[in-house]
């Protein structure tokens, strides 16, 4: 009986390792589908924020953008939430797009931090003139009761 319990108790002990890296595995494609999941929802994010850029959605801002939001925009200029907002309301009728994009999303994600780049590409007219630019974006959003929230972003708008 005592050898019975022996060998039973190695065979536990030789299996043990093996089944707690399936269970490795298994956690660890579940993480990656769900990192996978956030990004895409980030992706979508960016594609949403020049949409309402073009449009002068200011209840996209308002849902995804925290109320401690600051950013800076090509010129310098800090802005929080409501200058933001201000920012869009006042620029709807002087700036028309028509056409804007986010392309090259690169995510980064730590944790409960996501840093988000992207290169806009927008054509249009302000103020009569009409105007093609492209600017590099960053944008730090964070993960909360709410879903992925913009914290912060920075547009450098590039030369040409």
């Amino acid at each position: 009986m005592s050898k019975m319990f022996i060998l039973s108790l190695l065979v536990c002990l030789w299996l043990a390792p093996a089944a707690e890296a399936q269970l490795t595995a298994a956690e660890m494609r579940e993480k990656a589908a769900a990192e996978e999941m956030q990004r895409q929802e980030l992706v979508n994010l960016q594609g949403e924020t020049v949409r309402a850029i073009q449009m002068n959605n200011t209840a996209f801002f308002r849902r995804v953008y925290s109320d401690d939001f600051m950013g800076t925009l090509p010129g310098g200029r800090v802005l929080d939430k409501a200058a933001l907002l201000s920012v869009l309301q006042s620029s709807s009728s002087s700036t028309k797009y028509t056409t804007f994009l986010a392309t090259d999303v690169r995510i980064r994600i730590y944790e409960n931090t996501a840093v988000v780049t992207c290169l806009w590409s927008s054509r249009g007219t302000s103020e009569g003139h009409n105007f093609s630019r492209q600017s590099r974006v960053t944008t730090v959003y964070v993960y909360g009761q709410r879903g992925w929230l913009a914290v912060a972003s920075q547009e450098t708008q590039l030369p040409g």
